[in-house]
């Protein structure tokens, strides 16, 4: 006859910083459990009380005294079911840990110090902790729960000791922030410490967006075997029910509830979504606008932006110049109709020509280029930021990845604005999202992006019959080279070889990427969606000698 014990998986969308919102939201979920699941043991995600990454707000000291604050309200708060949350601590020395409680009865009966810290790619947690090398075990109910914080499970060290200790089961808690394939690539990592320390293991991860970085829940639980029990879904707030086995010999977990997960396309729209969605309601802004152009960047943003906000919060605008292709100008309306969001056209042409005649005795004697067709991005940036100023909403930046990655923006202009959905998606990836977006269900009897707009040439329409391969490589080119000098940084000779690319159109474009990295420093912050993103994911001097 086996007993069981009800564990909750607690998927919860923290703000970084706000310590009390988030011992509230602990509170509110831990009760949720108990009274709609039963449950004995509650599990969070790992820094459950200020959200993660707070970065330097661990340097101050206050912050310690509100986390303080916020486990004494947890353990006064919450005495019939057991809690196990993450958090940050700061001893007497000043030394700083990333920890782990279990909260029962009213007290911390116990404490755990991650041991692993990850210091690559978006994480700096050397910079702000010490590390531990002891297991934490609490007997509850007759079976050891082993305590581990996020990269503890990718190595095999602090699993191996805590079943040592005496652990029948591990609870690891995560701040795993999303990529394209993280969500296999856990449950693979998963798979390989159950198949070393023959036992389960209960995956908890945050969900919520925070600045570039997306939390893409997805918690999971796999038995003593590897395969998965209980997947809870990716992408929003979830409490899901785990049941613990424990029977003469082991302890295992009975087979629960499966969410859906997303595949490709979808996985990366919806991540898009949580991500602005939740950058303008954490910074409390009123809404968003955006310059509408008619071509296929901006009206992806748009479409993401009404998905994540509501129509309501959106807001277009069209700023036509002489070079403004008429079926731009209907395109965009169409789409703004279609969605029913706010939309002006305000043309430009006055006021271009106001700065053409200022600058004119500057110019004299200089033959026209990119300065007059920037002149024109940069007019529209100063509209949209005017706009912003008065209304409370937050611009969107348009750019994608691919032409964040080689320059071919404005300074200013185009790259203007307080977040930038579409910073880490390339152009390939743009048409790949467009095309699913018009696929959904809502998209049957109208398409939410113009056809016209997938279909048509890319450009940006600041001079005649401009488009994008005018300056450009085709995409299907210059994306796959990008992906490999950015996020694998291989050698222009290796890339040029494995792509059947010439060297010299390679070394083209590394270069760009090198000479541009002063407008990226300064560019909106966006969603990360792929291993390696720029930002804080690719750290590169603006001022560099170095030659490939």
């Amino acid at each position: 006859m086996s007993e069981q014990i009800r564990l909750c998986m607690a998927q919860i969308n923290p703000v970084v910083g706000d310590v009390s919102a988030n011992v509230e939201a602990i509170i509110q979920a831990a009760q949720e459990a108990r009274t709609a699941h039963q449950a004995d043991i509650v599990v969070f995600p790992e820094m459950t009380l200020t959200g993660y990454p707070p970065e330097d707000l661990l340097f101050r000291p206050a912050l310690y005294e509100q986390v303080d604050q916020g486990l004494t309200r947890l353990c006064e708060a919450v005495s019939d079911v057991a809690m196990v949350v993450g958090y940050p601590m700061m001893d007497d020395l000043g030394e700083r840990f990333n920890m782990a409680a279990w909260i029962a009865d009213g007290e911390i009966q116990a404490s755990y110090i991650k041991q692993n810290l990850p210091n690559y790619s978006v994480f700096d947690e050397k910079r702000y902790f010490s590390q531990d090398d002891q297991p934490c075990v609490v007997h509850y109910k007759g079976v050891g729960f082993g305590l581990l914080v996020c990269e503890d499970i990718w190595k095999f060290t602090p699993a191996s000791q805590a079943v040592e200790a005496g652990a029948n089961i591990l609870l690891n808690l995560n701040a795993s922030p999303f990529s394209q394939e993280k969500h296999r690539d856990r449950i693979e990592v998963v798979r390989r410490r159950v198949n070393e320390v023959k036992c389960p293991i209960v995956y908890v991860n945050q969900v919520g967006g925070q600045d570039e970085l997306v939390f893409d829940g997805g918690s999971f639980a796999t038995c003593a075997e590897g395969e998965v029990q209980v997947q809870a879904p990716e992408f929003v707030k979830a409490l899901t029910p785990v049941t613990v086995l424990k029977q003469a010999d082991a302890v295992a977990i009975a087979p629960g509830e499966k969410a859906s997960l997303y595949e490709d396309e979808a996985r990366i729209y919806q991540a898009l979504k949580l991500g602005l969605k939740d950058y303008v309601h954490k910074n409390g802004f009123q809404g968003v606008l955006l310059g509408l152009s008619g071509g296929i960047d901006s009206a992806l943003t748009l479409a993401i932006a009404v998905d994540a906000l509501g129509a309501d919060q959106v807001e277009a605008v069209m700023m036509p110049f002489h070079y403004t292709a008429q079926i731009s100008q209907e395109d965009a309306a169409a789409q703004a109709k279609r969605l029913n969001v706010a939309f002006q056209t305000l043309p430009i042409e006055t006021i271009y020509a106001g700065f053409e005649s200022l600058l004119a005795p500057r110019f004299e004697g200089r033959s026209i280029d990119t300065t007059e067709e920037n002149l024109q991005a940069r007019i529209r940036g100063v509209l949209l930021m005017a706009m912003s100023n008065k209304l409370g909403k937050v611009v969107l930046a348009t750019s994608n990845k691919s032409e964040v990655a080689v320059g071919y923006s404005t300074l200013y202009g185009d790259m203007v604005g307080g977040f930038s959905p579409l910073k880490d998606v390339s152009k390939t990836w743009v048409y790949r999202l467009a095309r699913y977006r018009n696929q959904l269900p809502d998209a049957e009897t109208a398409p939410v992006i113009p056809p016209r707009v997938i279909e048509r040439p890319p450009s940006a329409e600041l001079r005649p019959d401009q488009t994008d391969q005018d300056t450009l490589p085709e995409y299907d080119v210059l994306d796959p080279v990008i992906e490999a000098l950015v996020g694998r940084d291989e050698s222009p000779e290796v890339i040029a070889t494995q792509l059947s690319v010439e060297l010299a159109l390679v070394r083209r474009i590394a270069a760009m990427i090198q000479k541009n990295e002063y407008k990226r420093r300064q560019s909106a912050p966006g969603v990360k969606v792929s291993p390696r993103a720029f930002g804080r994911d690719r750290r590169y001097p603006i001022t560099s000698g170095y030659k490939e």
